[in-house]
């Protein structure tokens, strides 16, 4: 981009941003065009464009092209598209908490006989129960036994040679989990992805002095997925925000994990222009610190061209991964944001020319979290429209974390870096679902 048009963006009218913006943002039709289901990951765009690229469906042959409205439908066209190339097209809302007939079912569906929260509510009080121990018993292996039940309802496994598109602008996989395990080459373009919930939260008494609530279930999860490309899709908590969501015990009755979580030896991954928005637990790139025989030389991710908007953490948390983030932006709330870079084992994070935009008087020194001691390349980064050196700020202001610099190599694999002053209005104007063509 020339540096007059990124002066323009900066200091210009609402024409010229849109002016600026890419094609991919101006429309988007009412039907997928062919085209789009056989878009494959252009040459150099981040870590899934290494050794070989990503091509999803592509070739997928007339028979392997499937078009759904319900989730029975979904699961039953991933089932029958494993081992040829297949596209998935998603029309309208899929809601995965309904039957086979499209009939919407309950949390009081998956329940077995005998659970009842305010059955298990009392039989694990801290004040009856204590805080040493985790929680077991009846009313433990009942709350187990319904999560099984949901469990087998709303996950779908996602075939190896698979892109699934959404149709349109309002294409939703709504209370939905899509398991990418174990698989090469896999495309996930322009869908909503909403309010993934657990509805059997596990109480853990243990889990930090307080105790917490932990549940299950990731919008979308990467495990062992190698060359996977997810662009242009929107994650939220939706229609039930945790801010909305009770107490018990004193502790947040928590119903979402991960927006999209990339685990146990995942490799060569990009995630480019999506929408993450109002949530907690939004991503991990390796999951624990014991995984090293899993995830020691692989999670290499590249996420670019992203809104991260009204999350709390872990945008991303990083183990054990060469990770390059770029070009993101970053829309920091004012109450209970907690950091953006999470620091963790081994980790090689490269964070360049990202934009935040944060409340007036929220330090800067919050963005980066230091979990594990490992170095971190931190570079031309904006914050509210001003060039700031996140590493000198935290450890100028948090010196008990004092992090390391210099992450230890150059991410190649870029298409485009757009000036950091630029990013605010790129990247909202573009990003999500919806805004393809």
């Amino acid at each position: 981009m020339r540096r007059g048009r990124q002066r323009a963006l900066i200091v210009a009218t609402g024409l010229a941003c849109v002016m600026a913006l890419p094609p991919a943002a101006l429309a988007a039709p009412a039907l997928v065009r062919p085209s789009l289901e056989r878009t494959v990951l252009a040459p150099d765009d981040g870590w899934a464009a290494a050794d070989g690229g990503t091509t999803g469906g592509r070739s997928a042959d007339p028979a392997h092209i499937y078009t759904v409205t319900t989730w029975a439908e979904f699961r039953t066209a991933l089932a029958d598209a494993a081992g040829s190339p297949s596209v998935i097209r998603v029309k309208g809302t899929l809601d995965a908490l309904s039957d086979a007939q499209g009939t919407p079912l309950t949390c009081d569906d998956y329940a077995a006989d005998g659970y009842s929260l305010a059955t298990y509510l009392a039989a694990y009080d801290p004040a009856v129960w204590g805080r040493e121990n985790p929680v077991s018993g009846e009313q433990e292996d009942l709350r187990a036994a319904s999560a099984k039940n949901q469990d087998a309802q709303i996950k779908a496994y996602v075939p190896a040679d698979t892109t699934i598109v959404g149709v349109g602008r309002d294409a939703r996989i709504l209370g939905g989990s899509l398991q990418v395990k174990d698989v090469d080459n896999v495309i996930i373009r322009n869908l909503t992805f909403e309010d993934t919930f657990d509805c059997f939260p596990q109480w853990d008494p243990t889990d930090t002095e307080l105790g917490n609530w932990n549940s299950e279930y990731d919008n979308v999860v990467l495990y062992n997925a190698t060359h996977v490309w997810v662009d242009h899709n929107t994650f939220t908590d939706g229609r039930r925000p945790d801010s909305e969501q009770p107490y018990y015990y004193g502790r947040l009755y928590q119903q979402h994990d991960g927006e999209l979580d990339i685990v146990r030896g995942s490799d060569l991954i990009t995630v480019s222009w999506n929408v993450f928005a109002d949530h907690d637990k939004t991503m991990l790139i390796g999951n624990s610190d014991s995984a090293a025989g899993t995830d020691r030389g692989k999670l290499r991710v590249t996420l670019h061209h992203n809104q991260f908007k009204n999350v709390v953490e872990r945008a991303p948390r990083v183990r054990f991964g060469r990770v390059d983030t770029y070009n993101n932006h970053y829309v920091v709330q004012r109450s209970g944001y907690g950091y953006s870079f999470g620091i963790g084992l081994e980790s090689q994070l490269v964070a360049e020319n990202n934009a935040f935009t944060m409340p007036a008087g929220m330090s800067a020194g919050r963005i980066l979290k230091k979990w594990k001691d490992s170095p971190v390349t931190t570079a031309n980064n904006h914050v509210n429209g001003r060039h700031v050196d996140l590493l000198a700020v935290h450890n100028a202001e948090v010196p008990e974390e004092t992090l390391r610099p210099d992450a230890g190599w150059t991410p190649t694999l870029r298409t485009r870096v757009d000036d950091p002053r630029a990013v605010p209005c790129l990247v909202d104007g573009a990003a999500g679902a919806g805004k393809l063509r």
